[in-house]
Protein backbone atom coordinates (compact mmCIF):
# COMPACT_ATOMS: atom_id res chain seq x y z
CA UNK A 1 0.00 0.00 0.00
CA UNK A 2 1.20 3.41 -0.89
CA UNK A 3 0.74 6.05 1.74
CA UNK A 4 0.79 9.60 0.52
CA UNK A 5 2.93 11.87 2.56
CA UNK A 6 1.21 15.13 3.22
CA UNK A 7 3.24 18.18 3.95
CA UNK A 8 1.80 20.61 6.38
CA UNK A 9 1.98 24.24 5.48
CA UNK A 10 4.42 25.64 8.07
CA UNK A 11 2.74 29.05 7.94
CA UNK A 12 -0.67 27.50 8.68
CA UNK A 13 0.97 25.67 11.57
CA UNK A 14 2.37 28.92 12.92
CA UNK A 15 -1.06 30.55 12.79
CA UNK A 16 -2.59 27.61 14.67
CA UNK A 17 0.21 27.69 17.22
CA UNK A 18 -0.19 31.46 17.73
CA UNK A 19 -3.97 31.03 18.05
CA UNK A 20 -3.59 28.30 20.66
CA UNK A 21 -1.04 30.35 22.58
CA UNK A 22 -3.34 33.39 22.54
CA UNK A 23 -6.30 31.35 23.84
CA UNK A 24 -4.09 29.94 26.58
CA UNK A 25 -3.04 33.48 27.58
CA UNK A 26 -6.69 34.59 27.59
CA UNK A 27 -7.63 31.82 30.00
CA UNK A 28 -4.61 32.28 32.27
CA UNK A 29 -4.85 36.07 32.44
CA UNK A 30 -8.59 36.23 33.13
CA UNK A 31 -9.11 38.76 30.36
CA UNK A 32 -12.62 37.39 29.73
CA UNK A 33 -13.82 38.99 32.98
CA UNK A 34 -12.03 42.31 32.37
CA UNK A 35 -13.70 45.58 31.44
CA UNK A 36 -13.80 46.34 27.69
CA UNK A 37 -11.14 49.07 27.94
CA UNK A 38 -8.81 46.69 29.81
CA UNK A 39 -9.47 43.97 27.22
CA UNK A 40 -8.48 46.38 24.44
CA UNK A 41 -5.26 47.30 26.23
CA UNK A 42 -4.52 43.63 26.91
CA UNK A 43 -5.12 42.71 23.26
CA UNK A 44 -2.91 45.59 22.07
CA UNK A 45 -0.04 44.31 24.22
CA UNK A 46 -0.64 40.64 23.46
CA UNK A 47 -0.88 41.16 19.71
CA UNK A 48 2.44 43.04 19.78
CA UNK A 49 3.98 40.11 21.66
CA UNK A 50 2.54 37.57 19.19
CA UNK A 51 3.68 39.67 16.21
CA UNK A 52 7.23 39.62 17.59
CA UNK A 53 7.11 35.92 18.49
CA UNK A 54 5.54 34.83 15.18
CA UNK A 55 7.20 37.29 12.84
CA UNK A 56 6.22 35.28 9.76
CA UNK A 57 2.49 36.00 10.30
CA UNK A 58 1.07 38.66 8.00
CA UNK A 59 -0.89 41.70 9.18
CA UNK A 60 -4.03 40.02 7.85
CA UNK A 61 -3.35 36.87 9.88
CA UNK A 62 -2.68 38.94 12.99
CA UNK A 63 -5.97 40.76 12.41
CA UNK A 64 -7.81 37.44 12.12
CA UNK A 65 -6.09 36.24 15.27
CA UNK A 66 -7.19 39.32 17.21
CA UNK A 67 -10.77 39.00 15.90
CA UNK A 68 -10.87 35.37 17.08
CA UNK A 69 -9.62 36.37 20.52
CA UNK A 70 -12.01 39.29 20.89
CA UNK A 71 -14.94 37.14 19.80
CA UNK A 72 -13.87 34.46 22.29
CA UNK A 73 -13.99 37.02 25.11
CA UNK A 74 -17.53 38.20 24.35
CA UNK A 75 -20.25 36.98 26.71
CA UNK A 76 -22.58 34.26 25.51
CA UNK A 77 -25.86 35.66 24.21
CA UNK A 78 -28.83 33.49 24.99
CA UNK A 79 -32.13 33.52 23.19
CA UNK A 80 -34.80 35.47 25.08
CA UNK A 81 -37.63 32.98 24.42
CA UNK A 82 -36.41 29.45 23.76
CA UNK A 83 -38.72 27.41 21.57
CA UNK A 84 -40.08 24.38 23.38
CA UNK A 85 -41.08 21.13 21.70
CA UNK A 86 -44.72 21.62 22.60
CA UNK A 87 -45.06 25.08 21.11
CA UNK A 88 -43.00 24.18 18.03
CA UNK A 89 -45.17 21.20 17.17
CA UNK A 90 -48.61 22.61 17.99
CA UNK A 91 -50.86 23.90 15.27
CA UNK A 92 -53.82 26.21 15.86
CA UNK A 93 -57.11 24.55 14.87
Amino acid sequence: MNKKKTRRDPEAGNFAQARDEMFSHILRCGVIDALPEHQKEWFDDTMQYLADRYSDLSEEELGKLRALGERYCQPVQRRADPVSRESAGSVAV
